[in-house]
């Protein structure tokens, strides 16, 4: 199994590393032509307008789409949430819209009030050590997302079938369960597509 990581920002390789302990190939995605040789993609945290702008420039946008709509999963964490949101509150143009969400940004203020918790996540069997770095917000999903956990009642992982978020950074700890959970996607949709 080879899961792409979009190394335009963010924490690239410690993605690639978690991705790694928890049983598949990490590659870091430079170049649109690579998504063709995945089975899943990562887009990681950073600064949400910049990957925008990046993704834009690099022509990565209708690429990454067209690998959503053939099923494959993607998964997106803190800015890599915002990125595929639908809707992005304080009028910011939306980037993906791969997802049927509406998030805010920053929403639990900035830099010196990142915090760590263990968050209990549905389908994980133990709660999930969470970096919350300037971390987004989901403020609203569709009929067809699945709210995975809540922190202080506000939403900070959800699903959509192949599409998965968190508001948090899952790789910047040694708990790597949720990139575990990303592969069990990718593994199920792999079956479908036999």
């Amino acid at each position: 199994m080879r899961v792409g990581v979009l190394a335009l920002q963010g924490a690239v390789a410690e993605h690639i590393r978690s991705i790694e302990n928890a049983g598949a190939e990490g590659i870091a995605v430079k170049h649109a032509e690579q998504l063709d040789e995945l089975d899943g993609l990562i887009i990681p945290g950073g600064e949400s307008t910049t990957i925008g702008k990046l993704m834009r420039k690099y022509d990565f946008l209708d690429a990454i789409r067209s690998f959503s709509n053939q099923g494959k999963p993607v998964f997106g964490t803190c800015a890599g949430l915002i990125v595929m949101a639908k809707e992005i509150e304080n009028g910011e143009e939306a980037h993906l819209g791969l997802m049927d969400i509406k998030v805010s940004r920053n929403a639990f203020g900035r830099q010196r009030e990142s915090f760590e918790t263990d968050l209990d996540i549905r389908g994980l069997e133990e709660p999930v050590r969470a970096v919350f770095i300037r971390a987004p917000l989901i403020t609203a999903v569709g009929n067809n997302v699945e709210v995975l956990s809540t922190y202080n009642n506000e939403i900070v992982t959800a699903r959509e079938g192949h599409l998965l978020v968190s508001s948090f950074h899952p790789e910047l700890t040694d708990d790597y369960s949720l990139h575990a959970y990303f592969l069990e996607m990718i593994k199920t949709n792999q079956a479908a597509l036999k």
